[in-house]
């Protein structure tokens, strides 16, 4: 099994045990049965369940849900299954955090009753939980919709070296993407943390201590999010660099901005580690041992270098450019 899909099942089963263990973790604190059901204006509870139903069946319906969602898109087959993810990764993030943020808000409503009619729901947990549902659902759809190449593409020839020859007036294009797996399987690990962290701060299970953990997790997975890929553009723009899985933040030099373009064996022994790198080589963003990409932007003395495929190509597309430009 590929990480990445370690890391969606990590993120899946992980959402279910938060679900599952909100009520059970305040268990000293909550009555015998738990109101989870109230009339439409939200005064006064008509529904209930004992501690271990309220912890079980929402975890169920999270579960039989992503479990639904992932056969029906394997039977469809692998050119259905390009054309549904979008729609999976936008609503699977969006139905975990309403069913977190609901459950939270359940578990806050019940919290020091003796009686759970006397439970009283907070709407405002609600509406805070459906908007950031809302808002997780719009970011998914951006990552799975966002254009990614199969593959590097050819720049119409099959010279490899330090340049290649352009007829002239005729428009070409190469690109390549890295990412590594394991930073974002780190960044679905950590994503979790700091949203256990901040259902159980919404649900009153925690102190104002867990900020501290819900900002570090938050941010670390973040960083990991963004340093866990690359992809890089070569065209008679010029190189462009863009991070992440939104492709934001994005560097781009002009071809008359690049001194010089070569592919380079590196390692990350070599580059200091994983992800962006400063070393004396220069920067380097180390995704994977092997070729790189590796360019010196005029006025510089030090490098900048970035692991793709195909560097080689790149490198003499960019120098080829580069020399267009200067005749």
């Amino acid at each position: 099994m590929k990480v990445t899909r370690w890391g969606a099942a990590v993120w899946t089963v992980g959402t279910a045990a938060l679900i599952a263990a909100l009520p059970w973790a305040a268990k000293s604190r909550l009555p015998d049965r738990l109101a989870t059901h109230w009339s439409f204006d939200g005064s006064a509870p008509d529904g209930s369940m004992p501690l271990w139903a309220a912890c079980v069946f929402p975890a169920l319906i999270w579960l039989v849900l992503c479990a639904g969602v992932e056969v029906a898109r394997w039977r469809a087959g692998r050119d259905a299954r390009a054309v549904t993810r979008p729609w999976a990764v936008a609503v699977l993030p969006t139905v975990g955090i309403v069913i977190a943020g609901t459950q939270a808000a359940v578990v806050r409503a019940n919290l020091d009753r003796t009686d759970w009619h006397q439970a009283r729901l907070s709407v405002g947990w609600v509406v805070a939980s459906v908007a950031a549902a809302l808002l997780a659902g719009i970011g998914g759809w951006l990552v799975s919709t966002r254009q990614r190449p199969v593959g590097p593409a050819s720049a119409g020839q099959d010279g490899q070296g330090p340049a290649l020859e352009l007829p002239e007036g005729e428009r070409v294009v190469w690109f390549s993407r890295t990412t590594n797996p394991w930073l974002y399987l780190l960044a679905a690990v950590t994503g979790l943390v700091a949203v256990a962290a901040l259902v159980a701060l919404s649900g009153g299970l925690a102190g104002p201590s867990a900020w501290a953990l819900f900002a570090s997790c938050a941010l670390a997975s973040l960083t990991a999010a963004g340093c866990a890929s690359v992809q890089a553009r070569v065209s008679e723009h010029g190189l462009e660099v863009s991070f992440g899985p939104l492709g934001w933040p994005v560097r781009r030099w002009t071809p008359d901005a690049v001194e010089s373009a070569r592919a380079e064996n590196r390692t990350p022994t070599q580059a200091g580690g994983w992800g962006y790198r400063f070393s004396g080589l220069g920067t380097t963003v180390m995704l994977r041992a092997g070729e790189c990409l590796v360019i010196r932007a005029r006025g510089r003395r030090t490098d900048f270098a970035l692991s793709v495929d195909d560097a080689e190509r790149g490198a003499a597309l960019l120098n080829a450019l580069r020399a267009r430009q200067a005749r």
